[in-house]
């Protein structure tokens, strides 16, 4: 009886992982089917299993069929990637496509084996789903998983839809929709609400967008654990509404405020017997919703300080955090945001960091080293005291639009960290961006140490990465990169990559607070790869991803030129030569015009498809209203007419430039004008009072722009090489 039973559970198990694993290939095969229709027939897929619990993938050729094998869907994909890369010299990024694949496939020779150092790849930082995601709709959530499979994500955060999950849950507590209006935030501000930094503000938030967003979070999920990865679910960190405290009065609650310019939010004590039922009650609606991996992120404390540094304190917090996470998981991973320890380091000491970490089991815990391309926090931790911990590249803030990189550091970072022998329990690495479609160099890059475990040759990659990009590598092209490796993606000297001045608010100062314009490169010296680029169009000008990079590179030229041209009118306006202002702020317009111009030529950079698609998610037309509000604020003020973050998320786009960033300059420069013809000096404090309640006009208001590019790059590029190069070079001489 007893090996009869046995041997039942052996058939059981085995019926399992054969369902499991043929779920995993039919997902891979109809991934291959989306990214090569015309070649799709000619692969084959199947199971290998992991290596020392790592994910491992094998391609080869055989009876006239490419057969690509790997221990998960996503190993699969990245299996593909592979071929695809080093074999068609073909490339998949956010910003240019090249797959014209050989008539003929090419053949391997031999087996190609390939497994992981890392077994979690992690994808995705709260802002993401804002700068960048915020108006996604399901046919772009597919194209981006795909991506994620193919670069060898196989752990990303997955918080679409939430706001539904807490509607159910306050709403079986006894909330109204009328307590609730208050809470939840417009759909271009769910990652500050989520992180509890706001309440509110964007909203009310429709239900027809709650009952939507759950329906798209089913399919992401779906599609991603098909694939085999592990999405990161959110968990409750004590965010709670306003209306809380009536509801519960004897609850202990504390205001906090993010200090942006919004109102108190509204934390529950973790000491008081509702945080760990409320923690459970959420995740046990969202499980019934949407399943569970057991992973869960939590950020306690994003921007916002604890009351006191008491180790004592933030000890118990964690204990609690988690066991609320356990209560309603006994299997619960607590995945946590290493970006307290880097944003607020003089808060954040050895005593802090250890207690709220070491209240958590190890193997219950993951720290996230946000940004380790600019600080590897876990340097200075201890790699994090014994917990499990990911190497991530933070990259982009705000979504703005700059040539910037540590491309060294990308290079070599990650397997530096690993080979060191005070790496603590590295168990993976990431991209952990405020916002995505920019700058693809440096997230190909990351994600190729996924499959490598001995430190990059940056030259000979940057040549393969130029010919799969641009369909050939020629002399020129390889300069232009390493001007850029140079220049553009050094990583020296900032932070974050620099915006232009065009961007700021109108000012004489040379800077505003979020429109920086300190370089890491002096501006001359990446002219050269400008014109390169424009003497290339000949032999690369048809491919998309040269294309882009002509753009973008054309681009920033005149972004930078910008800085200059605004130094001669603000020399004439001291000198009080009106005859020069006029001439010099007139060329800045025009400047501002011809990039505009520039822009249009790629959807990459342009106002339409993000103003387009947050109306498209609008099922009528107040809806619509709201979603364009939202999506034009958050680019431009952030916030109210006041709001101290206006420009934080700013962006060089086509529609951006000519509707909101050239009339303000106008308005600007008709003041300066009116002052100087007076004899009197400009009154910059009058002109920023008035010029806020235009903005925010503009943000209230509506206006259809262009979804499509003019599709004429290389003519556009060309054109303004002839007219700026000459003007741009004699200002650096």
């Amino acid at each position: 009886m007893s090996k009869l039973f046995n041997q039942s559970i052996v058939l059981l198990l085995l019926a399992v992982n054969f369902a499991y694993s043929q779920a995993d290939l039919a997902a891979s095969k109809a991934l291959i089917k989306r990214i090569i229709p015309q070649k799709a027939q000619y692969f084959e897929v199947a199971n290998i299993p992991q290596e020392n619990g790592k994910d491992v993938f094998e391609i080869e050729s055989k009876s006239g069929k490419i057969i690509l094998k790997g221990s998960s869907g996503v190993s699969i994909a990245s299996a593909l990637n592979h071929y695809l890369n080093e074999y068609c010299h073909c490339q998949i990024t956010w910003n240019g496509t090249n797959l014209q694949l050989p008539k003929t496939l090419p053949v391997l020779k031999t087996k190609v084996h390939k497994n992981t150092s890392f077994e979690y790849r992690y994808y995705l930082n709260y802002c993401t789903f804002n700068y960048s995601m915020s108006w996604w709709d399901w046919k772009r959530w597919e194209k981006e998983i795909d991506w994620m499979a193919l670069h060898g994500i196989n752990m990303p955060l997955a918080i679409t839809g939430e706001e539904y999950t807490w509607y159910e849950v306050y709403k079986e507590m006894g909330f109204s929709d009328n307590d609730l209006a208050s809470f939840f935030s417009g759909p271009a501000y769910f990652s500050w609400f989520w992180m509890g930094n706001l309440d509110g503000w964007g909203g009310p938030l429709p239900l027809s967008w709650m009952k939507n967003h759950k329906n798209l979070q089913t399919k992401i999920l779906a599609r991603q654990r098909s694939l085999g990865m592990t999405p990161v679910l959110p968990a409750f960190t004590g965010h709670v509404p306003s209306a809380f405290k009536e509801h519960f009065p004897k609850a202990k609650l504390k205001a906090t405020n993010w200090t942006n310019g919004f109102a108190d939010t509204y934390i529950l004590d973790s000491e008081d017997p509702l945080f760990a039922e409320i923690g459970k009650k959420f995740l046990q609606k969202q499980t019934q919703l949407f399943g569970t991996n057991h992973f869960y992120s939590a950020d306690t404390f994003n921007e916002n300080e604890p009351p006191t540094d008491d180790p004592a304190f933030l000890s118990k917090l964690s204990t609690r955090v988690y066991e609320g996470m356990k209560q309603a998981d006994p299997k619960a991973v607590w995945v946590m945001q290493g970006w307290l320890f880097y944003s607020d380091r003089k808060f954040w000491k050895e005593p802090q960091i250890k207690a709220l970490l070491d209240a958590v089991p190890n193997d219950k815990m993951l720290l996230l080293d946000l940004a380790t391309e600019i600080e590897p926090v876990w340097k200075r931790t201890q790699a994090y005291y014994g917990k499990p911990w990911i190497w991530n590249m933070l990259h982009n803030f705000g979504g703005n639009v700059n040539l910037f990189g540590r491309i060294e550091g990308v290079a070599n970072g990650p397997i530096q960290a690993l080979n060191s022998p005070n790496k603590g329990d590295l168990k993976g690495i990431g991209l952990t961006m405020e916002a995505i479609e920019q700058n693809p160099v440096l997230y190909e890059l990351t994600m190729r140490h996924v499959w490598e475990n001995t430190p990059l040759d940056l030259d000979k990659w940057l040549d393969t990465y130029i010919l799969n990009r641009y369909g050939k590598l020629t002399p020129k092209t390889q300069e232009v990169w390493q001007i850029l490796k140079k220049t553009a993606y050094n990583g020296k000297d900032i932070r974050d990559g620099a915006e232009s001045i065009i961007t700021g608010r109108p000012t004489f100062d040379s800077t505003t607070i979020w429109t920086r314009t300190r370089l890491n490169y002096l501006p001359k010296d990446l002219l050269p790869a400008w014109k390169l680029m424009v003497e290339s169009i000949e032999d690369c000008g048809k491919n998309d991803g040269f294309q882009y990079d002509l753009i973008d590179i054309s681009r920033q030229v005149l972004a930078n030129y910008a800085l200059p041209l605004q130094k001669k009118w603000v020399t004439a306006y001291r000198q009080k030569d009106l005859a020069n202002f006029k001439k010099y702020s007139q060329e800045y317009i025009e400047l501002i015009e011809d990039l505009d111009q520039l822009l249009a030529t790629r959807k990459d950079f342009m106002l339409g498809p993000w103003i387009a698609s947050a109306r498209d998610q609008g099922t009528n037309p107040a809806e619509k209203a709201l979603y364009e509000q939202n999506a034009r604020d958050l680019i431009t003020l952030w916030g109210d007419a006041n709001s101290p973050l206006h420009e934080y998320a700013n962006r060089q786009w086509s529609g951006l430039l000519n509707d909101f960033y050239k009339p303000r300059w106008q308005q600007f420069f008709n003041k300066v004008t009116l002052a100087l013809e007076k004899g009197e000096k400009m009154d910059t404090e009058a002109f920023e009072k008035e010029i806020r309640q235009w903005e925010w006009k503009w943000v209230t208001s509506q206006k259809n722009f262009p979804t499509q590019s003019i599709n004429q790059v290389n003519a556009v590029a060309q054109s303004l090489y002839k007219k700026y190069y000459t003007k741009v070079y004699s200002v650096y001489e």
